[in-house]
């Protein structure tokens, strides 16, 4: 289904270091700067309800200076990696199905056939924006679909677009869906939780909100996609008709996220659970495909292998957090951004709030790990700048939510880009404007919650 050549891009040597390199970077900047900044800690209480740490607004003290090393450094590697063991081995078995799914042949003709009879290409691109929209909205998806970034493109290439529209309408809706959802429970349930607000607090404004900025990125997605050239490095090869087969092989797929979503809205489904159920689904596409058990676990084997290093680099992305954790460092920086906010008139600092809120996510690349640590920090001071503590949250999903799709410390952003064949400057061409488009809706929303 997949042609690759290896000829070199005419403006490779514009490109950044690998995604690997980039991300040991951070971390090597992360230590660094455990020894310029100040150590300090904001006295912690454990919530009741979900278990979690949360900061108590207004005890931040100096502490003890944690200056980490070389070698802790490097040790933060593997610490990270095993950290974030859970969402690895979901890429790896999401990824081994659909490797799978694409071995059989069946997914090169579902694509073909779905290429070949549309004469409506932007409408495929609406709905295949709105279906990851919605999937981040119920469920905050994003790692799940790096496995999913390769057919993404040859559905994209065979519309006539480029690598840049399929990441458009995957991780870039996925990620303003995951934003502005309000039932995304990983992201504005947990900010509502922390800054002590009812569940679905304003919910024809949360709505609203939702249903504006996901219009506004795919407007930005349709507009830019006639400008997106097709990658010649990826090419639709002719293939048969699809066979009812070929649909019971996609179903089998599918069904896992679907599953998913009902597991995660109802019986607080992870991780562990996408991956125990892909690991069925692996197995079943191999066995209706007609191959033996044997086959069935080689050739799931081989295309976790094309993932390993994709999955590494979530785990390495959450090095950077940990170094910050040790240093001592990390609640300095959320005290030192979020202080000057006090001195600022309401509305304003509510607007400045999203900057400060962008800015932390770059060294706390987890969304809902950063609504733990700012909500309760955040809320108090919404209080005392005479604001809604749902203005503050709305700043928070718009600051943290929207820089998801830009952070260059998310190893699943690169592990994405990497998938399609995009270097991250190019894609920050394309998503930062978009995203600052989106924005404005966030602001608007935070004057409406005001």
């Amino acid at each position: 289904m997949l042609a690759s050549t290896s000829s070199p891009s005419p403006q490779a040597g514009l490109r950044l270091p690998h995604p690997l390199v980039l991300l040991l970077a951070a971390v090597g900047v992360a230590a660094i700067l455990t020894w310029i900044l100040p150590a300090g800690a904001y006295e912690r209480r454990t919530d009741p309800a979900t278990g979690r740490e949360v900061v108590v607004a207004g005890t931040y003290a100096p502490t003890a200076a944690a200056p980490v090393g070389i070698e802790d450094a490097l040790l933060a590697v593997p610490r990270g990696i095993v950290a974030g063991a859970d969402v690895i081995v979901v890429i790896l078995f999401v990824g081994g199905a659909f490797v799978l799914l694409d071995a059989t042949g069946a997914l090169g003709r579902l694509v073909g056939s779905l290429v070949g009879r549309t004469r409506r290409p932007r409408t495929v691109v609406i709905a295949v924006s709105l279906a990851f929209a919605i999937l981040g909205a119920l469920e905050n998806m994003h790692e799940e679909i790096i496995a999913l970034i390769p057919v993404l493109v040859v559905l994209s290439q065979g519309l006539g677009f480029g690598a840049l529209t399929a990441l458009g309408m995957s991780v870039g809706a996925a990620v303003v869906g995951s934003a502005f959802g309000p039932t995304n429970p990983f992201q504005t349930g947990i900010a509502l939780r922390f800054a002590e607000l009812p569940p679905l607090s304003l919910p024809v404004l949360r709505f609203s909100l939702f249903a504006a900025a996901v219009a506004v990125w795919i407007g930005w997605t349709l507009a830019m996609a006639s400008r997106d050239e097709v990658s010649p490095e990826v090419t639709v090869a002719p293939t048969e008709r699809a066979t009812i087969r070929d649909i019971v092989l996609l179903a089998i797929v599918i069904v896992p996220f679907i599953a998913y979503v009902v597991g995660v809205v109802r019986y607080d489904w992870g991780f562990n659970e996408l991956s125990a159920l892909f690991l069925v689904a692996g197995f079943a596409v191999g066995l209706v495909a007609g191959m033996s058990l044997s086959s069935t676990a080689a050739a799931f084997l081989k295309g976790m292998e094309a993932m390993v290093g994709a999955a590494l680099f979530v785990g390495v992305a959450r090095a950077i957090s940990l170094v910050f954790t040790d240093g001592r460092v990390i609640d300095t920086i959320v005290h030192g951004l979020a202080t000057p906010l006090a001195h600022l008139p309401g509305l304003a600092a509510a607007l400045m709030m999203i900057p400060v809120q962008a800015i932390l996510h770059v060294p706390v690349p987890s969304v809902s790990g950063q609504a733990v640590l700012t909500m309760p920090i955040m809320a108090p001071l919404s209080d005392l700048l005479g604001i809604s503590r749902d203005a503050a949250v709305i700043a928070y999903q718009t600051g943290a939510g929207l820089t998801d799709m830009i952070t260059p410390t998310n190893g699943a952003l690169l592990a994405m880009l990497l998938g399609a064949r995009v270097s991250y400057g190019r894609w920050i061409r394309f998503a930062l404007p978009g995203a600052l488009l989106v924005a404005i809706v966030g602001m608007v929303g935070i004057a409406l919650a005001g």
